[in-house]
């Protein structure tokens, strides 16, 4: 069976697969599926977790100007193979260098608010009852407009910051008291809440950095957050509410039980059987399709410099 991929890299994961390929065809057998690729349309083969792949493969794709990259199961990287002189990478991140951040920055934030009210607005809605204290959509709006007026990326991230941690105290009030739930922390997390949220940033996460590196992105050149990995917190920030929280959420209101976690001083353990839970979720909620597109129209923007809409 001959697939047609609408983007440049072929994402194979789990465990099992194996990869193979005549000098034009790209063959992946999984089970009882077969896929089958161009050689020359594959620009990135992605092998995340366990696999069999055949030395030919390697050869024909390599000879064909591919790249082939390795993760663990959760998404880490693990190593490229690259064709001899490949000089696209390094081109591409010295492009996505050189560009007006700015612009990508407030892009991301705004998506980002816009995806908190309307998991926020689900939430009164559900449950009939009202979240938000007097004026605080009002200034969640008006930060938003005000993002587009903002020139110092200090000035936007701050903001962000800001409206961030009003979402998460806000959705804090829909969550029994007893949770222990009252805002965002940083690790290591004193309740369950914030340690199912982690773990689901965390598959998240992963998910996006297959993404990044098939696009040939620089994951620690972003414009919201500084640092390591960077891009791929730019580009989950929007995703999380719709594909995370409205999971962990739900769960912490309607089926977590107290052997579902473990408090430890100054720790929260989750069990083994909610993680499976959170799992089984959380592989219905996070989209591929949409990481997939979120990141394919960041490289396009940043390669021609066309508008960039975010998605959430």
């Amino acid at each position: 069976m001959l697939v047609v991929t609408e983007y440049p890299w072929i994402s194979v994961s789990g465990y099992g697969a194996h990869i193979k390929s005549t000098q034009k065809t790209l063959i992946i057998q999984k089970k009882n599926t077969i896929e089958e690729y161009p050689i020359t349309e594959v620009k990135n083969l992605l092998i995340v977790g366990g696999h069999t792949i055949h030395s030919s493969a390697v050869l024909h794709l390599i000879r064909h100007g591919a790249c082939i990259s390795f993760f663990e199961a959760d998404g880490s990287p693990a190593g490229t193979i690259r064709p001899p002189g490949d000089r696209s990478l390094i081109e591409s991140y010295e492009r996505q260098k050189t560009i007006p951040r700015q612009r990508f920055a407030t892009a991301l934030a705004q998506t980002a608010v816009q995806a908190r009210l309307f998991t926020i607005g689900k939430e009164e809605e559900r449950s009939n009852t009202r979240l938000l204290y007097e004026g605080e959509l009002d200034l969640l709006s008006k930060s938003r407009q005000e993002l587009s007026f903002l020139i110092k990326l200090d000035e936007i991230r701050r903001l962000h910051r800001l409206m961030s941690d009003m979402y998460y105290e806000i959705m804090s009030r829909s969550l029994p008291p007893d949770l222990g739930f009252r805002r965002r922390g940083m690790r290591p997390h004193a309740d369950p809440v914030n340690a199912m949220l982690s773990f689901g940033y965390a598959m998240l996460f992963g998910n996006c950095t297959v993404a990044v590196t098939g696009a040939r992105l620089d994951p620690d050149s972003g414009f919201l957050h500084d640092g390591r990995d960077s891009l791929v917190h730019d580009l989950i920030d929007p995703l999380k509410p719709g594909m995370v929280d409205t999971v962990v959420f739900q769960i912490a209101r309607e089926t977590l039980r107290e052997e579902d976690f473990e408090l430890t001083p100054g720790r929260c353990m989750l069990s083994d059987d909610l993680i499976q839970a959170i799992t089984r979720r959380l592989h219905g909620s996070i989209s591929m399709d949409i990481i997939n597109r979120q990141v394919t129209g960041l490289a396009e923007s940043i390669r021609t410099g066309s508008e960039f809409t975010a998605l959430y």
